[in-house]
């Protein structure tokens, strides 16, 4: 991944909600924060009302960490309640949950990040790094590993093999990128592995959604890991006809 210098980045001074049932690892996080950016204003929440009173309160909260299971939630409820309540929120997963189901779910939930807590200080700090850039952080060999495992059906074949009619829409390019999207993979590492520029993978991404009528990028990582299958059949099946 490109470096950059986060102090003369316009996400340097934003407020980060750290939302988590041990002090220890929010302080643990704020020491991770603290050493991106000086310029971050911290706030901490034990459970999920506490949160909320929180955001209520602040509207510059730019980023939530969260923890995926607290006190008084299930698995995923926690995070459901914070994205229906304010959408435009980015949040990533802090959790001790390592296996690519809860990984998976997390993004179909719209997170932007999933970090595991077993992670070290450098992987939590590149991890924020991406996500303040614009991008998505998740553990690809976690994502890889559950594709690897996965045997179930996917959309298309268990609607009887029909389609999503606006893939067809879609270029090999947007495909390509759309496919990656799907597996969890940055935007800095789908330039690499496509060998384009990072502001072209943007354009193509860009054009994709406009086809599939998706306005926000968690919308669109949605629909990706939703037909990461059916993305890479039609990847394929476009590699064999040229």
């Amino acid at each position: 991944m490109k470096e950059f210098d986060l102090e003369d980045h316009a996400a340097a001074d934003m407020t980060i909600l750290i939302v988590d049932d041990h002090w220890v690892v929010r302080e643990s996080l704020k020491q991770v924060a603290r050493s991106l950016s000086e310029k971050f204003t911290l706030k901490e929440a034990s459970n999920f009302a506490e949160a909320l009173r929180i955001l209520e309160g602040d509207s510059s909260v730019g980023l939530l960490l969260v923890d995926l299971v607290m006190p008084g939630f299930q698995e995923f409820e926690g995070v459901q309640l914070l994205r229906r309540r304010y959408p435009s929120v980015p949040i990533v997963v802090i959790s001790v949950h390592e296996d690519p189901t809860h990984v998976m779910e997390a993004i179909r939930y719209g997170v932007i990040g999933y970090i595991p807590k077993s992670a070290s200080a450098e992987e939590i700090k590149r991890a924020l790094m991406r996500v303040l850039a614009g991008e998505v952080a998740f553990p690809r060999n976690i994502i890889a590993r559950g594709f690897d495992e996965d045997t179930s059906p996917s959309p298309a074949s268990a609607n009887g093999g029909e389609r999503d009619p606006k893939l067809t829409l879609l270029t090999l390019r947007e495909i390509e990128i759309m496919m990656r999207l799907g597996r969890g993979i940055a935007l800095f590492d789908i330039a690499d592995e496509l060998e384009i520029s990072r502001q072209t993978v943007r354009v193509h991404l860009g054009n994709a959604m406009k086809k599939l009528g998706i306005s926000t990028r968690e919308a669109a990582i949605h629909f990706a890991t939703e037909h990461v299958k059916e993305l890479g059949t039609l990847t394929a099946e476009a590699r064999e006809a040229i």
